[in-house]
């Protein structure tokens, strides 16, 4: 069973790369881009991580766009909440 790294933890990993991505993450690196290679690296994978998250919540949403008994729910809270959200709105200058 994988366990989560806490905050901090850092940990050592081997990867083979095409030698044209590794030439150019050292180019970048040398060239001020990012402190280290290892830096480069994860913030590379950070962003692609963040990447697929925000995809996968886009397909969420997509999903959630389609299922009826989600659009009900959220038509009934808009109608328990309709009275509510004019009173709030006529307190607003």
């Amino acid at each position: 069973m994988a366990t989560r790294a806490r905050a901090g933890e850092h940990r050592k990993a081997t990867f083979t790369l095409p030698a044209e991505v590794l030439d150019a993450m050292r180019h970048l690196v040398d060239e001020g881009v990012s402190p280290s290679q290892s830096a480069f690296v994860v913030e590379a994978l950070q962003k692609e991580i963040r990447s697929w998250r925000l995809e996968q919540l886009r397909a969420e949403f997509r999903q959630a766009a389609s299922d009826p008994d989600f659009l009900k729910d959220i038509d009934d809270s808009v109608r328990d909440f309709a009275v509510a959200d004019a009173e709030t709105a006529r307190m607003i200058p």
